[in-house]
């Protein structure tokens, strides 16, 4: 894979669907005619080069996209947790309804039906927290804002995700929680 043809690719994927996040083994399947090294020496050049970021470990992301928007850390929860439901929760929904007063700026903390983990990425943490909540508790739980690519908890979801999980509580306006 040379410059040209990644750039023709990401551009045909950014204008057809809107993509500019993909996992590692998606750009391989991309490139069929790479051989296992030839690829992961292409794409280390283009990372070093400045033709794509690399967010973590085996996701991309194509910043020239005219896709690209304010929801990239979003794409690369999704991207790192594919086949996994994922909604925003805790700290970050708190601090999206007013119910905390302190904004975590560089973080967004997901539950996930897949595994915990904390990702460090170039546009802050994505901190994982695993649920067992049934799929159906979830949807019903969370709502889908029409732009945002991850679903998002409820106010009383993210209280009791919270409190569920023994995070810290006590930087939490109750008033807020039970005025929803």
């Amino acid at each position: 894979m040379n410059r040209l043809q990644l750039q023709q690719t990401l551009k045909d994927w950014d204008k057809k669907e809107g993509r500019y996040v993909f996992r590692k083994h998606e750009l391989v399947k991309l490139f069929p005619d790479d051989n296992a090294k030839a690829f992961s020496e292409a794409i280390s050049r283009h990372v070093r080069d400045g033709l794509i970021i690399r967010a973590c470990y085996g996701v991309y992301v194509n910043s020239d996209a005219v896709s690209f928007d304010r929801f990239t850390i979003e794409h690369i929860a999704i991207a790192l947790r594919a086949g996994h439901y994922n909604y925003i929760s805790l700290e970050s929904m708190l601090s999206e309804y007013g119910a905390i007063s302190q904004i975590p700026i560089d973080r967004l903390t997901i539950m996930t039906t897949g595994r915990s983990g904390a990702y460090q990425t170039p546009y802050g943490v994505i901190e994982f927290t695993h649920t067992q909540r049934s799929i159906e508790d979830i949807l019903t739980n969370t709502s889908k804002i029409k732009e945002r690519p991850l679903r998002v908890a409820t106010k009383r979801t993210a209280w009791r995700d919270l409190k569920r999980v023994g995070r810290n509580i006590h930087l939490v306006d109750l008033s807020e929680i039970e005025n929803d």
